[in-house]
């Protein structure tokens, strides 16, 4: 399993609002005007699975397998060209702010890992960006 990880993110909001909106997936209808229709297609959601269509890698559909209240958010793929985890951390930094990682842990083929990997990276760091974007009220 390789290992990709974003940048620390700071939040300016506390870390419950951060973790009761992250996990529950429903929450994502409120940042569904931002999902770029040219490069992600097909986003569908509930509480615990997220589904979209990426140009040109496929359907992706993830499920939240584990929840650590106000710490962590876990997901596993459950459709996939390539299985992976992810998941999200969140700690206090103070009453009102917070921070967050991002963390993807892929099973890559070592022949496909030197063209793969650089895109990965680059996607895990722009989750975590647009996460980091979230107004959590």
């Amino acid at each position: 399993m390789t290992k990709f990880e974003s940048s620390v993110k700071q939040i300016a909001y506390p870390v419950e609002d951060v973790y009761r909106n992250i996990s529950d997936l429903s929450n994502l209808e409120r940042v569904r005007d931002r999902v770029p229709e040219d490069k992600l297609q097909d986003f569908q959601f509930d509480s615990d699975s997220v589904q979209v269509s990426v140009a040109p890698v496929g359907t992706i559909k993830l499920r939240i397998v584990e929840r650590e209240e106000n710490k962590c958010v876990k997901f596993e793929t459950e459709q996939s060209p390539m299985p992976f985890n992810l998941w999200i951390q969140v700690l206090p930094v103070t009453a009102t702010e917070s921070k967050m990682k991002v963390t993807v842990k892929a099973d890559i083929p070592f022949m496909l890992k030197g063209m793969v990997s650089g895109p990965l990276q680059d996607g895990v760091e722009k989750i975590a960006d647009a996460l980091s974007q979230i107004p959590f009220v």
